[in-house]
């Protein structure tokens, strides 16, 4: 008896659960991102229009705050009738993998996209983990089918993935991931996919998921990291994606983590492919992911970014601004989106005017490390590459290295204080350590440097001790000597933040 409650109540909880996940959540967005409270984050947007409203697929970013990984277990969707007024409805949990397709494994709620079918079905292509797979590399992608555009969803191959590297025969040794699909107006389908440098395309049967094997191409793009996205306007195909041609004068990204938004144009859907240039800068986020769609006679551009409460670059969140074309050009040029973001409350009154000047450093930085990272106000707990400065560089790191920042004006200071990163002890040799010792020097009205003593600590903290100056000094640039640990060979050094203080708080 008690066995039969207990499977009911179990049984009567998950129907709940289902009800309830389908249900969705209206709130009012005032600008990007659109998911602002950190209670859901979002990333890897894939925008649609179903009558009169825009839906965006993503999925959901769930690592904490201290995890480097992409833990993502589920799709979610958005919906609006108008972006300009901010009215959202938000459908949580509206698919997860291994529930959708049972060749697949647990989480790994990647990149996907819905596409309204000519039959008035949904169908949904998602790469997710193949279980028991006995690829080299287990990403394969599945296409789902739904009569809403929010599911349920019913896998429609549940023999297995349409794509992954054994199908179609003889397969292939990339990532299959990263789907995207359009349905031409002449009503052939094509479907691009893959990541890391490897782009592929196919022309599909019309039952949405046989990959017609006479029209594959591999494609070659510069920069091409990840994320393509294919669509068509007035007649002119453009692809869409993540590039990663990073370096100190690239047109992308100063560093090897970010990537910027670039496309290509052809005038046909498989190619060739001509390069246009950058459309997206780098955004807050290391990666911005990106799909376009028009609605109601405008064109959009969804992406994701950092911006959130509590973001990082495994909790993100999908922002939407228009996606503007040049039509005086052939064919019409992509213009640069200008990123907007939601009206933020007034910053309170701060000592540290670090932020307000422009730093650099003397010597090369290694193209992982980002020095405009060591005076943006922000302390990650567990940082990437890009969130710090680093002199690291193997065996050729150097003794010492010299970090200057300079302010538009004179201003006057009167502290500082450095979070350094470090994942050595102090001493070593290897990897990035404290550095052995460190000070400043300051600009005087001769031009001359000038040491500025104090008693310079070298423990590593994210709030580290203010370092307070015998007097006030005014200057326009400062510049910290920092000596590397180590005997032979030297330890990198890493800064996450450095302050600088004035002597009373302002507002920015």
């Amino acid at each position: 008896m008690w066995k039969r409650v207990a499977f009911l109540a179990t049984l009567f909880n998950a129907v709940a659960a289902d009800i309830a996940a389908s249900e969705p959540t209206s709130f009012h967005s005032p600008g990007n991102p659109i998911l602002y409270d950190g209670t859901y984050f979002s990333a890897d947007p894939a925008p649609f229009v179903y009558k009169d409203n825009l839906y965006i697929l993503c999925g959901r970013d769930e690592a904490p705050a201290s995890v480097n990984d992409f833990i993502m277990n589920e799709w979610q969707v958005l919906q609006t009738s108008d972006p300009a007024k901010g009215d959202w409805k938000h459908y949580p949990a509206i698919a997860k993998p291994n529930e959708v397709f049972k060749w697949a494994a647990k989480a790994r709620a990647y990149a996907s996209q819905i596409v309204p079918g000519k039959n008035g079905k949904f169908y949904m292509y998602s790469p997710v983990f193949q279980a028991h797979s006995r690829d080299k590399d287990p990403f394969a992608i599945g296409v789902a089918i739904s009569d809403t555009p929010v599911g349920p969803w019913k896998d429609l191959h549940p023999a297995g993935p349409i794509l992954s590297q054994s199908v179609p025969p003889p397969g292939n040794t990339i990532q299959n991931i990263d789907p995207t699909v359009l349905i031409d107006t002449d009503g052939k389908i094509y479907i691009y996919y893959g990541t890391f440098g490897q782009l592929r395309a196919y022309e599909l049967e019309a039952d949405m998921i046989t990959p017609k094997a006479s029209t594959l191409k591999t494609i070659s793009l510069p920069g091409f990291f990840e994320a393509p996205w294919l669509m068509k306007r007035k007649g002119t195909y453009y692809l869409l994606y993540a590039a990663n041609n990073a370096g100190p004068t690239s047109p992308c990204t100063p560093t090897s983590y970010h990537a910027c938004q670039a496309y290509a144009t052809a005038s046909s859907p498989l190619g060739p492919w001509t390069y246009r240039g950058v459309f997206l800068d780098i955004v807050s986020s290391t990666t911005s992911h990106s799909g376009a769609v028009e609605f109601k006679g405008q064109w959009y551009l969804a992406y994701h970014t950092a911006d959130a409460i509590g973001s990082n670059h495994f909790r993100r969140s999908v922002a939407l601004d228009k996606l503007e074309f040049d039509d005086s050009s052939s064919p019409p040029k992509i213009k640069k989106v200008v990123q907007t973001h939601r009206p933020k409350p007034a910053a309170p009154p701060t000592r540290n005017i670090a932020t307000k000047a422009v730093a650099k450093s003397e010597g090369k930085v290694p193209i992982q490390y980002w020095i405009k990272a060591v005076n943006d106000g922000i302390v990650r707990e567990n940082p990437l590459p890009p969130d710090m400065w680093s002199s690291y560089n193997g065996d050729a790191s150097p003794a010492s290295a010299t970090l200057i920042l300079t302010w538009p004006a004179k201003v006057t200071i009167s502290g500082t204080a450095m979070a350094f990163f470090a994942d050595q002890p102090a001493g070593s040799s290897v990897g990035v350590a404290p550095p052995r010792e460190w000070h400043l020097e300051y600009l005087d009205a001769t031009g001359a440097w000038v040491k500025i003593a104090a008693k310079y600590g070298t423990q590593v903290s994210d709030k580290p001790e203010e370092i307070k100056f015998a007097k006030e000094i005014t200057t326009k640039s400062v510049k910290a000597v920092l000596v590397a640990s180590g005997g032979g060979k030297k330890a990198g050094l890493g800064v996450k933040e450095w302050f600088v203080y004035a002597p009373t708080a302002t507002t920015a």
